[in-house]
């Protein structure tokens, strides 16, 4: 993020650890979403593996708009390219899609050698499952995987995987990457010795849509895919016609469309015949009394109508809207509910406490019980407020549209953090007449 002078305007010096962000002048202009992070890290591991290296739609991005969890899974495929007998080191910092998908594409590499580290927090969120997984279905062939506390997590891949059981056993809890992840190394696997694997699944699947999204980049690349209540195995390829190109990020895109409707601009790059299950926004938003409405120009939506009721969302389905619609639920005149919250405490941070912290800088309240979260608007929006993104991307970015939806200064600890998924964020803010300076 470019610091910002007393101005508003960018600057190319030093990044600000603290900004005031103002909304007292905003203005209608298009809105442009990053491309979509979920969907470029499925098309990049199977552009590697189909041999559509590198990937188009992810070359015609600039680098510096590219979501940095986009930039480590690249960097990470490049260094599984190397010949096999280079140790890897492939830093994830604190991006666990990246991890879980690197480390499954690791261990099917033939005899890959790679040495993964991270950050702290990346370290303490749930892995153990996938590691379970691959030794179980790896082992047999020969892989060593070790673990050190919490890095480096250390690991070599067998030389030959076709005389093993072709499945993988995970459970359903926690995560849907483990799957995901699973079922790309499933079609590495199958590249390799034109066999079907799967992936049996125990328990209910946390965050299905996610593999549903999967699913769909499998099929979009000519993958063949048997699916059957609990399990999912890749049984075929054919080369597709053409190289599958990415849409926007619907993640993005909820923060957008609700800064489009308060500023009454437009949103481009809206595929709304994506897989991304955070595409649930438009449906959701119609809740309370807003519509997104195409204007005739390809992919692009205004939104349209008035702030009604309460909305009800659950993060079974779109965990990553909740902080979205959380910011929502602060302007809405009614009291608002999330429900199956508690999958929020093992993101980049305890995101459901720092939903909780956000309500309560507004001046709202909150009631948690058990994995259901009450959301009471103040009666009167503060004159301003104070925020910490805790390091966390999406906190950040909530607490901004929290800040243009009322028109409530917010001042903001660790801006910079929308790196993660969105680098072109406050630049689409500062588009619409938000002033952005450095409050430090």
């Amino acid at each position: 993020m470019a610091r910002v002078d007393e101005g508003g305007a960018p600057m190319s010096t030093a990044k600000a650890s603290r900004i005031r962000v103002d909304p007292s002048a905003l203005h209608a202009a298009p809105l442009t979403p990053p491309v979509s992070k979920s969907d470029a890290q499925r098309a990049l591991v199977l552009g590697h593996l189909t041999g559509t290296w590198p990937l188009p739609s992810v070359q015609a991005e600039a680098d510096e708009d590219l979501p940095a969890d986009v930039r480590v899974l690249r960097q990470g495929i490049e260094a599984l390219r190397l010949p096999p007998d280079a140790v890897r080191d492939i830093d994830c910092a604190d991006g666990g899609a990246p991890f879980r998908i690197l480390a499954t594409q690791a261990a099917v590499t033939p005899s890959a050698q790679a040495r993964f580290t991270g950050t702290p927090r990346l370290g303490e969120r749930p892995h153990g499952p996938l590691f379970t997984s691959l030794r179980e279905a790896l082992g047999p062939a020969g892989l060593m995987l070790t673990e050190g506390s919490p890095w480096p997590v250390e690991l070599r891949a067998p030389r030959d995987t076709s005389t093993i059981a072709p499945v993988f056993r995970v459970p359903g809890a926690q995560s849907s990457q483990y799957a995901s992840s699973l079922l790309l190394g499933c079609a590495a696997l199958y590249l390799r010795e034109r066999r079907p694997w799967r992936v049996e699944i125990d328990g209910p699947l946390t965050s299905a849509g996610y593999l549903e999204l999967t699913l769909t980049w499998l099929r979009r690349f000519g993958f063949d895919i048997q699916r059957s209540p609990s399990s999912y195995t890749v049984a075929g390829y054919v080369a597709p016609p053409a190289v599958p190109t990415l849409p926007g990020d619907w993640s993005s895109l909820g923060y957008l469309l609700l800064v489009a409707w308060k500023t009454g601009g437009t949103v481009v790059r809206a595929n709304t015949d994506s897989a991304h299950p955070d595409d649930a926004i438009v449906r959701l938003i119609e809740q309370v009394g807003l519509r997104a409405v195409p204007t005739g120009a390809p992919f692009t939506l205004k939104v349209e109508g008035q702030l009604s009721g309460g909305l009800r969302a659950s993060g079974e389905e779109c965990p990553d809207l909740l902080p979205t619609l959380a910011a929502l639920a602060c302007v809405l005149p009614a009291p608002s509910t999330l429900t199956e919250v508690g999958i929020l405490r093992v993101k980049e941070s305890d995101r459901l406490e720092g939903i909780r912290t956000l309500v309560k800088a507004f001046g709202g309240t909150t009631e948690l019980q058990g994995e259901r979260l009450q959301i009471q608007p103040p009666r009167t929006p503060p004159s301003g407020f104070e925020m910490s993104s805790e390091g966390d991307h999406r906190l950040a970015m909530t607490a901004a549209t929290l800040c243009v939806l009322s028109g409530t200064p917010l001042t903001l600890t660790g801006p910079e953090c929308v790196e993660k998924s969105f680098p072109g964020f406050w630049r689409q803010l500062s588009g619409v007449g938000v002033r952005i300076t450095d409050a430090r």
